[in-house]
């Protein structure tokens, strides 16, 4: 079924497309059960009546609100499609800025509930499925600390292998054995700080980035400490984690309760932590859900289908 959508004529396409037409590639990536084709004022749609539907109906909230803010971008786009009205800035969602000048926002409520909580609580909990921007958010907020001068480091840590951390079978020194696990925190802290002053950072030890073993016997003052994957560590590894926290520091825990690959015989330190700490004043857990997902829309489906029991088929 194929359809064309005739925009308002009053609209400014090239704000309403975006630079690159960033903004209709985020459409698109958003409906992948349809095909796109924008030109001028028209847009041509295929796909299923269903699918068809549900993109017009994005396309117009979207067209709607550009026409009257006279703004359309990535973060709006996204707070549109899952039911959110946007600010009429998004300066307010505004973590910093990044590289290139990019703006590294709060792209979910949730999101900006971690960047809320973060100004009243020293330690905070960030649990929830992949792609929901725990850990993003987590390390924006460390990156602004560090840039505004309220804390002197950060350090970044998850566990290295399993929970065991067995790194001896791995080849390579260290850092060659650590890398790989770690890449995740690069790849963010990449987006926020020019790369010449990065490398700068790491070699004086304002960024360190660690398994969680380095951890033990620290006591970590001024700084901003987060541990990504702590679904992965038993309890008395997390304890270690927590009661490493120093004076004028804070930390950031995130994790994914339903990616546990701990032995069965095994409690998830995070799990018992959460059960623990829950009552405590200057601790705050944000718990992220499937609508805070901002990687392809395919990833929130995939998180949906695995939280439902497998229909069991005999085996042939």
């Amino acid at each position: 079924m194929d359809k064309l959508i005739e925009l308002n004529e009053g609209l400014d396409t090239a704000l309403f497309y975006g630079v690159n037409n960033q903004n209709i590639l985020v459409l698109k990536n958003q409906h992948p059960d349809v095909r796109i084709i924008a030109r001028g004022y028209q847009i041509k749609v295929s796909g299923s009546e269903k699918a068809i539907e549900k993109f017009s109906h994005n396309l117009t909230l979207c067209e709607q609100f550009c026409l009257e803010h006279n703004v359309l971008d990535e973060g709006r786009i996204l707070q549109l499609i899952h039911g959110e009205q946007p600010n009429d800035s998004l300066d307010d969602n505004l973590i910093l800025h990044g590289v290139s000048g990019k703006m590294i926002v709060a792209r979910s409520l949730n999101q900006q509930r971690l960047v809320d909580e973060y100004d009243h609580n020293d330690l905070l909990f960030a649990i929830g499925p992949a792609g929901s921007g725990k850990t993003y958010t987590a390390i924006a907020l460390a990156v602004r600390a560090l840039k505004n001068k309220e804390v002197k480091r950060i350090i970044l840590s998850r566990p290295a292998v399993e929970a065991g951390e067995k790194l001896g079978f791995l080849p390579g020194d260290m850092k060659e054995k650590i890398d790989p696990y770690l890449q995740p925190l690069y790849d963010a802290l990449q987006d926020m700080i020019p790369s010449v002053k990065l490398t700068d950072y790491m070699e004086r030890g304002i960024i360190q980035i660690a398994p969680l073993a380095f951890m033990r016997g620290r006591t970590l003052s001024d700084a901003i400490v987060i541990l990504d994957e702590a679904q992965n560590t038993t309890i008395p590894q997390l304890k270690m984690f927590l009661t490493r926290l120093g004076i004028h520091g804070k930390m950031i825990v995130t994790g994914d309760l339903t990616q546990i690959d701990l032995p069965a015989s095994q409690r998830s330190g995070l799990k018992d932590a959460i059960e623990r700490l829950q009552d405590i004043r200057g601790i705050a857990i944000v718990e992220f859900n499937q609508k805070d997902i901002v990687r392809h829309p395919l990833v929130s489906k995939i998180v949906t289908a695995y939280a439902k029991e497998p229909t069991q088929t005999p085996d042939k």
